[in-house]
């Protein structure tokens, strides 16, 4: 198992939900996500990121293994890539991911997990990145 702390994972995948967003925030279906190349392209990336993090958490003992299902799809979406079906994927975006993140936001809350330093890596680690700072920025003022 990695040495990385937790917290840096959960703001991963704060991150990758935030991007899936921006990225889809025009798009109404599954099938006009598939359509958009780069969208589709960039959001498959980060179910990937998120599924790999969720891995981490479970890994750690922070996730009950109910989260297991988050890691099978980052499996199925990476191995199975020529057989994705873009009406899931729709549905875990539009449901799933936000589900999920106030499910994060609620065990970040119980366990007491700081997040500060893992923004403030993050920060350094998106430095060019404009859009993902303004997210960061925005997360770190909800004294996470």
């Amino acid at each position: 198992m990695s040495n990385r702390d937790i917290s840096l994972y959960i703001v991963d995948i704060f991150i990758a939900i935030d991007k899936i967003s921006r990225f889809t925030c025009k798009i109404q279906n599954g099938a006009e996500l598939l359509v958009h190349e780069m969208a589709w392209d960039a959001c498959i990336r980060e179910l990937e990121i998120i599924g790999e993090a969720t891995k981490m958490l479970l890994n750690s003992g922070l996730l009950k293994s109910e989260y297991r299902r988050i890691v099978d799809f980052r499996n199925q979406i990476s191995h199975g890539y020529f057989g994705i079906d873009e009406e899931i994927v729709w549905d875990v975006i539009v449901h799933k991911l936000p589900e999920y993140q106030a499910e994060l936001v609620a065990i970040v809350s119980k366990e007491k997990i700081t997040l500060l330093n893992a923004i403030e890596y993050a920060k350094v680690e998106n430095e060019k990145n404009v859009q993902v700072l303004k997210f960061l920025t925005e997360l770190e003022s909800k004294k996470c």
